[in-house]
C-alpha cells in the first residue's frame, strides 16, 4: 500500500478569505528517483510569492502545493544523487514549477539544496533560503559587486524596501562585502533595519533624493527596488551613477522608460531566484550560494532574518493565518511554521 502524507494546497486562486482558499490534504508520499532527494519537511517559510502564485492559479483538476522556503531531513536519494545522504538535515527554496514544502515530504534537486546551518534553529534556517538567494544573486551576479569581505570599499548601495525579508539578508550581505548601504523602511522599523546594517536609514514617504543629499550623496552606484517598481524607478534612474546599476524583483505594473539609462550608460536588472531552476541554466550555484550562507550564518557574520514563528502546526488554517499576515505588506523579516503537519485545528 502506498504510503500518505499530509499536505496543503488549492485547486484555485482564491482570496485568503475563502474557506477554500488553501485545504488540508491526503496525499501519497513522492519516490526519490535521479538526482532528486526526499525530504521530510521540518519548518517552512512563507514569502510574498507564495500569495502571488496562490492569488493567480486558474482551476486544476490537481492540488498545487506553495512554499518555496524549507529545513528537511533527508529519508531516501534518488539513484544520481552524490551531494547528500540519508540523516542529513538540508535546506532549499527548491522550483517553482514543482511541488512544493507545504507538504510532510518533498522531493528536491539536490543541486538547488546545502546542508543546512548547524548553530541556529530549523526555524531561523528556513527563513533564509529564497530570500538569500535572491539577494546573493542581485548583488553579486547581477549587480556585480564582489562577493568577498570587506572587497567593495567606496561602493553605495540603496535598498528600497530594507524591513522586508530580501532587504533584511541584502543588507547584511552587502555590508559584509565591505558596501556603504542606506535604506528605506517605515521609521517604526529604524532599528530593525540598523540592526542589519545599514549606515543610514531614510524615510521612504519622503523625498528620497533630498534625504540622499542631505547624507551627502548626489547618486548612487547600485540601487535595489524591492517593492513598487514603477513607484521608484524614476527617482533611482536620476540618482543613479554613471555606469551604475538598479536592479528590481518586482514586476512592473506599467512601462519602464529605459531611455533615460542611455546617456549615463547605466544598466537595469531584472532578478528571478526561481530563473535558474525553470531554465535548467547553472542549478548547481544555488547550492553553493547556499552552502555560502549556512557558513556565515554559523560564524555569525550573517543573522536569520527570522522575526516570527508560528508554532502549533502546518495546516490550512495556519497557512492562511500566514498569507493574511503577508498580504498586508507590513511583514518585517521573515515568518516561518513549525510543530509538524496535523490536520485542520
Amino acid at each position: 500500500m502506498l504510503k500518505k502524507m499530509k499536505a496543503v494546497g488549492l485547486f484555485q486562486g482564491l482570496p485568503i478569505t475563502e474557506s477554500t482558499s488553501l485545504v488540508d490534504l491526503e496525499l501519497t508520499i513522492p519516490v526519490a528517483s535521479g538526482q532528486d532527494v526526499l525530504t521530510e519537511v521540518i519548518a517552512v517559510s512563507v514569502n510574498p510569492v507564495d500569495t502571488k502564485l496562490r492569488q493567480n492559479t486558474a482551476a486544476l483538476t490537481e492540488a498545487r502545493i506553495l512554499g518555496f522556503d524549507a529545513v528537511g531531513e533527508v529519508v531516501s536519494v534518488g539513484e544520481d544523487v552524490t551531494k547528500f545522504a540519508v540523516g542529513d538535515r538540508i535546506y532549499y527554496a527548491g522550483s517553482a514549477q514543482r511541488q512544493g514544502s507545504n507538504a510532510a515530504y518533498q522531493l528536491v534537486d539536490q543541486r538547488l539544496a546545502s546542508k543546512a546551518p548547524h548553530n541556529i534553529s530549523a526555524a531561523e534556517a528556513a527563513a533564509m533560503p529564497l530570500t538569500a538567494l535572491t539577494a546573493y544573486e542581485l548583488l553579486f551576479e547581477k549587480i556585480g559587486f564582489v562577493a568577498e569581505a570587506n572587497a567593495n570599499s567606496g561602493q553605495t548601495l540603496l535598498v528600497i524596501n530594507g524591513a522586508g525579508g530580501v532587504g533584511s539578508i541584502a543588507i547584511q550581505l552587502a555590508k559584509w562585502a565591505g558596501i556603504e548601504v542606506i535604506a528605506t523602511c517605515s521609521p517604526k522599523n529604524n532599528d530593525w533595519v540598523k540592526k542589519n546594517g545599514a549606515d543610514a536609514v531614510i524615510d521612504y514617504h519622503d523625498n528620497m533624493t533630498e534625504q540622499l543629499q542631505k547624507l551627502g550623496h548626489e547618486s548612487i552606484e547600485a540601487i535595489i527596488i524591492l517593492h513598487s517598481t514603477e513607484r521608484y524607478f524614476d527617482e533611482a534612474a536620476a540618482l543613479i551613477a554613471p555606469f551604475g546599476h538598479i536592479a528590481s524583483i518586482v514586476e512592473a505594473t506599467d512601462t519602464l522608460n529605459m531611455n533615460v539609462l542611455k546617456n549615463k550608460s547605466a544598466s537595469f536588472d531584472w532578478e528571478f531566484m526561481f530563473a535558474k531552476a525553470n531554465y535548467s541554466y547553472k542549478m548547481e550555484t544555488q547550492g553553493e550560494i547556499l552552502a555560502f550562507i549556512a557558513e556565515r550564518l554559523d560564524s555569525g557574520e550573517l543573522t536569520s532574518t527570522l522575526t516570527q514563528e508560528m508554532t502549533n502546526g502546518i495546516n490550512a488554517k495556519s497557512l492562511k493565518e500566514a498569507h493574511a499576515l503577508l498580504e498586508k505588506s507590513q511583514m518585517v523579516g521573515k515568518l516561518v511554521l513549525t510543530g509538524g503537519f496535523v490536520g485542520e485545528n
